[in-house]
């Protein structure tokens, strides 16, 4: 068995549909970022290829790739899903908080767990995702910008 852990923040801006866990919420402004700037499953990448010791995100998907410039981050979880599997590991629980003022996330949250779920190729009932604000502290209580933290456990079959 071995565990990962992921880190992603994102700038908020106006112009910008807002996308986390590959689900697009209501909200006046959304994350910059090279591709649709979903912090949730960025984190989550980065948790799985950590845990299999393959790097980061900007490893195998760089932000100087103009392949990359707008992708839907699913697609990332899906490879990165291929690149664990393939390295002799399975995916078995994925437990994520996304920070972030406004908008409210958990309408959203079975919607997120069950996008990811499908992206990863396991149950939903195998990811976890929470949400809280920073109590208007910080940037992200300035609704400046929002960022999620991932764990992931995978083991070999």
């Amino acid at each position: 068995m071995r565990i990962g852990m992921g880190y992603d923040v994102h700038r908020l801006i106006q112009g910008r549909p807002l996308i986390l866990g590959g689900i697009r919420i209501p909200f006046e402004k959304g994350l910059l970022g090279h591709s649709d700037a979903d912090v949730l499953v960025h984190a989550a990448c980065d948790a799985l290829l950590g845990a299999a010791g393959m790097g980061d995100l900007g490893c195998h998907f760089p932000d100087s790739c103009e392949v990359y410039k707008d992708i839907y981050s699913i697609k990332l979880l899906e490879r990165c899903g291929q690149i664990v599997r393939k390295n002799g590991y399975s995916v078995v629980n994925l437990d994520a908080v996304i920070l972030a003022q406004a908008p409210k996330i958990m309408p959203y949250r079975k919607d997120m767990e069950e996008t990811m779920a499908r992206a990863l190729n396991i149950s939903a009932d195998c990811i976890n995702i929470k949400a809280t604000t920073t109590e208007g502290l910080g940037f992200i209580g300035r609704q400046e910008g929002m960022a999620a933290q991932c764990v992931v456990l995978i083991d070999s079959p």
